[in-house]
């Protein structure tokens, strides 16, 4: 299949961004904390993922794609904290592919991004888990600030447009895809 013509711009956009102007330091870690607040929300709304978090306090893992990193470990509350520790972490996840658009293609097709692993065992497993269980409800979030209805129709146009973006990324412009075409049946 022949490279999407967006994506390539993404890349290209990226590269010279990151090549020619590093984000600063503030707005990395700054990023990184609503990382970790975004996570912990989402655990919070699970108690089965925060019993198996306990089971492996103090274990941190760094994730990498290219010169980014972040590390978090695991908090005696089963959520996650920002790790500075300069020790070994106990699970490396290095992402792999430089491209954006690997990236962004992935998590629009549903896919989860190429990864190499390595160390703990035990603590990749659960990890493992709570990608496969995890779901943030964000219409349950939406509803409480916005009212049902609202979040609900929100939430449908988001889906709408996720929708197109993956049936971009898969056929990209002026290609049919399976379901998402010229000519496919609208419900």
């Amino acid at each position: 299949m022949a490279p999407n013509p967006a994506l390539s711009l993404l890349d290209s956009v990226f590269n010279r961004l990151a090549d020619t102007l590093p984000a600063p330091p503030w707005l990395v870690e700054e990023g990184h904390r609503r990382i970790v607040l975004l996570l912990n929300h989402v655990l919070m709304q699970e108690p089965e993922a925060q019993h198996r978090l306990r089971t492996h306090v103090g274990r941190s893992v760094q994730v990498q794609w290219r010169q980014y990193s972040m590390r978090v470990a695991v908090s005696p509350a089963g959520l996650f904290d920002l790790s500075s520790d300069e020790a070994q972490a106990d699970l490396d996840v290095r992402v792999m592919g430089d491209a954006p658009s690997e990236l962004v293609s992935a998590v629009l097709t549903r896919r989860a991004p190429p990864v190499q692993i390595s160390g703990d065992v035990q603590f990749a497993a659960a990890l493992s888990w709570l990608g496969e269980n995890l779901r943030w409800d964000l219409e349950e979030d939406l509803s409480r600030v916005l009212g049902d209805v609202a979040a609900h129709q929100i939430v449908g146009l988001a889906k709408a447009v996720w929708a197109g973006l993956r049936g971009f990324v898969r056929g990209g412009p002026g290609t049919d895809s399976p379901g998402t075409g010229r000519g496919a049946a609208q419900p």
